[in-house]
């Protein structure tokens, strides 16, 4: 990336801002990891995002990479998804949306929202209420 372009000048001032509506200060790091992560609706693991955020310019640590994505999620910013008890995921699109999974390749896709009804016939425990519903299919290559 050219720190001159005027294109990622402009990039870089919609990060900043971005993170500032979320409440989060916009360091150097944070705006390089929310730049990468926010590129284009995707999910990555943190180390997807330790890679892909280091392939230019200054290199960020792990544990940068992995506290700012708990705050980016914690702020709202992007979602983290546990869909494998081995990593985190992180989703840059902050709508209720399903998601296939597979555990061979690691990959997560989007389900289209109009392909999943649910009908849920249950009454949650007393004095709470549901907030919403998130589908993960888990799938794998055929045999």
């Amino acid at each position: 990336m050219n720190q001159t372009d005027p294109q990622n000048s402009e990039h870089r001032k919609k990060i900043v801002q971005l993170l500032r509506s979320h409440g989060i200060s916009p360091t150097v790091q944070r705006v390089k990891i929310a730049s990468t992560m926010l590129l284009r609706p995707q999910h990555l693991s943190a180390d997807q995002v330790l890679t892909l955020t280091n392939q230019t310019g200054r290199p960020v640590s792990k544990a940068t990479v992995y506290n700012s994505l708990g705050l980016f999620a914690r702020k709202g910013l992007i979602r983290e998804l546990f869909v494998d008890p081995e990593r985190a995921f992180y989703d840059s699109s902050t709508h209720p949306h399903h998601h296939f999974y597979n555990a061979v390749t690691q990959e997560i896709c989007d389900i289209d929202e109009s392909a999943i009804q649910i009908n849920l016939n249950a009454t949650p425990p007393p004095d709470t209420e549901i907030s919403g519903i998130e589908l993960v299919v888990h799938i794998r290559p055929r045999k």
